[in-house]
């Protein structure tokens, strides 16, 4: 007999819907500890643009996959499936309850739904197709995925660098097509986490969420985005293929610096600004397509007056009254 799945809780929503401030709440009133659920805050040095729990937010509950990595490194759901199934086991034989915050869904789904198993990544034929895609362009290898992988190409856009390279890798590395993993058979990881435990904060008004991201992008500007980028970019070591540098804000501060140079004022500073801003409007509507596709999810309306308490209200139905 299996044994039973510890507890856990999950807080999902798109970008700027105050998941942070929600979940740093839920830690004052029940003893949890936080797991990052964030592609982006694995990376060391990247704190700024990601919006990471600065180190007193950290120092109030414990913190979890959050600086793991070097930007140089990759880190991929299989891995974060792994930690993150460890950590909520840890987390419950201290006695608390893993809370698993952040905004990647897919790393969602994973938890809920479990995992093909899948072979690992070879990095140097990832740096092989990252070379092709610096001479072709994307759509190029887009179009050579097609032809070996029909499947998984028809679901990816053409400049879905990030998983066109992971296909045309897994292709490489076994001479099988991506799809053909994604079969749900004997060799796929059980969820970790319960479907009705899974909270997300959703905007009743799009306008809202625009607005905050606005607003957060140029608090990150103001912060020290660009110096942040500029450090990035003096390793030497990094470059705008690497998953790290595609994050949202990353990218376009790159982008831009190879374009006018790495001292942006006037006209670039505010095209990057537009661009940023754009590209974070769009990634918050995948985060919320992803989370329509998760119909036993609780609704909690990030744009409501009472969003905090509606929230803290859905934890103690789960966990109990706090202590």
């Amino acid at each position: 007999m299996n044994a039973p799945r510890p507890r856990c809780l999950a807080l999902a929503g798109p970008t700027a819907s105050g998941k942070s401030a929600a979940s740093l709440a839920i830690a004052r009133r029940w003893p949890v500890e936080i797991v990052s659920v964030d592609s982006a805050l694995v990376y060391r040095g990247m704190d700024i643009g990601t919006a990471k729990p600065t180190v007193a937010e950290q120092a109030q509950v414990p913190h979890h996959l959050i600086d793991i990595l070097d930007p140089l490194q990759s880190y991929s759901a299989a891995d974060f499936v792994r930690d993150a199934t460890r950590l909520v086991q840890a987390i419950a034989e201290r006695g608390r309850t893993a809370l698993l915050v952040g905004g990647t869904l897919l790393y969602f789904k994973a938890l809920l739904d479990g995992l093909d198993e899948m072979p690992p990544s070879d990095p140097a034929v990832r740096r092989a197709i990252d070379a092709r895609a610096l001479a072709q362009g994307w759509p190029a290898l887009h179009a050579e995925l097609a032809r070996v992988d029909p499947l998984t190409a028809a679901r990816l856009p053409s400049g879905d660098a990030q998983r066109i390279q992971r296909a045309l890798e897994v292709y490489a590395v076994t001479g099988r097509p991506l799809s053909s993993f994604h079969t749900g058979g004997a060799g796929k990881t059980t969820g970790v986490l319960a479907q009705n435990d899974l909270l997300a904060l959703e905007p009743v008004e799009r306008s809202w969420l625009h607005e905050r991201i606005a607003q957060r992008f140029d608090a990150m500007l103001a912060g020290g985005l660009l110096d942040e980028v500029r450090r990035l970019r003096a390793r030497g070591d990094l470059s705008p293929s690497l998953p790290s540098m595609r994050c949202v804000g990353y990218r376009q501060a790159w982008e831009a610096m190879d374009a006018h140079g790495e001292t942006l004022q006037g006209a670039p500073l505010a095209e990057l600004r537009e661009r940023g801003i754009a590209a974070t409007r769009q990634l918050a509507k995948r985060q919320l397509t992803w989370l329509r596709g998760m119909p036993a999810r609780q609704v909690v309306p990030c744009d409501a007056p009472d969003a905090l308490a509606q929230v803290l209200q859905a934890v103690e139905q789960r966990l109990g009254a706090p202590a």
